[in-house]
């Protein structure tokens, strides 16, 4: 079955940088519209960016400006740079493909802990 695995969280102060990386068990990966997602602690699991197989990015607006999305499918690697971090940015990161109509999402990996402090 499909792995994913997220790497490059931490702990860092408001305005600080980050890189995520998700690496994906499938080749797949290269024809599916990829996501991060991110969930705090006691929320639920939200959107933060897309990006389609073809390499165009999507972005929720809290994120918009500060966070860039990008891929290297000859890799099936996806990466999420995070720049001038919030506090409010605290979360669990995880990758996943973005379902389209009869598709699901793969099996959640363990997600990579970013926390912002003040």
């Amino acid at each position: 079955q499909v792995q994913l695995v997220e790497s490059g969280g931490g702990l860092v102060q408001a305005g600080g940088s980050l890189r995520l990386s998700c690496a994906a068990s499938t080749s797949a990966f290269r024809i599916n519209r990829m996501a991060w997602y991110r969930q705090a602690p006691g929320k639920q699991r939200d959107l933060v960016a897309s990006i389609s197989h073809g390499g165009i990015p999507t972005y929720e607006d809290s994120v918009k400006d500060r966070l860039t999305i990008s891929r290297d499918n000859a890799k099936n690697t996806m990466y999420l740079q995070m720049n001038n971090l919030k506090p409010e940015d605290t979360a669990v990161y995880y990758c996943n493909r973005q379902p389209t109509v009869g598709s699901l999402f793969w099996p959640w990996g363990q997600g990579t802990q970013v926390t912002v402090s003040s």
